[in-house]
């Protein structure tokens, strides 16, 4: 079904909107997929916080002006749908990636991040990019370590002190 003016330039208005929010982007070909399986996939990606949206190549090089991923206007070609991460870098390609493990009819093009476009090859880099909780909870052991190797330190000395303490104890006795 044909889309009509009023119709393109809000989609146009919905996707510039998004991105513009976005951190990262996907762009990926989803030429033979199903309808059920186009529905599992929006719903994964609703799950985990993606937008995804399938729209003409025209209307999305449109609305992707003026965003960081300006930078993918050449790379959408084909039958493609756009996902964008708003919060966690690597959400987006995450879902991709997942899913194209058992359907090989979904292949990515591209990827944005930070107005430079990526190649689909890097699609496994930035899908493997901590989660916000997995990255806080890295920096909070960073964090903690030092703190940890201190305390171990300063109750060494008097550890050794019983250790030595008891081992004269148990020679006087033996």
């Amino acid at each position: 079904m044909a889309l009509k003016l009023e119709d393109k330039k809000t989609l146009v208005k919905e996707v510039n909107a998004v991105a513009g929010d976005s951190i990262t982007a996907v762009a990926a070909e989803y030429r033979g997929l199903s309808v059920a399986e186009m529905t599992d996939l929006r719903r994964e990606a609703r799950n985990a916080g993606v937008y995804l949206r399938v729209v003409k190549n025209t209307l999305a090089r449109r609305a992707v002006v003026g965003t960081e991923f300006e930078c993918m206007q050449d790379t959408l070609k084909g039958p493609i749908l756009l996902a964008f991460a708003k919060d966690d870098p690597g959400a987006a390609a995450r879902v991709i990636k997942d899913f194209a493990k058992g359907h090989d009819a979904l292949q990515a093009v591209s990827l944005a991040v930070g107005g430079s476009v990526l190649p689909a090859s890097d699609l496994n880099k930035l899908a493997s990019l901590p989660t916000l909780d997995q990255a806080r909870a890295i920096l909070l052991g960073v964090m903690v370590a030092p703190m940890t190797k201190l305390v171990r330190t300063l109750a060494e000395p008097s550890a050794m002190l019983a250790r030595t303490f008891g081992a004269r104890g148990e020679q006087e006795t033996g």
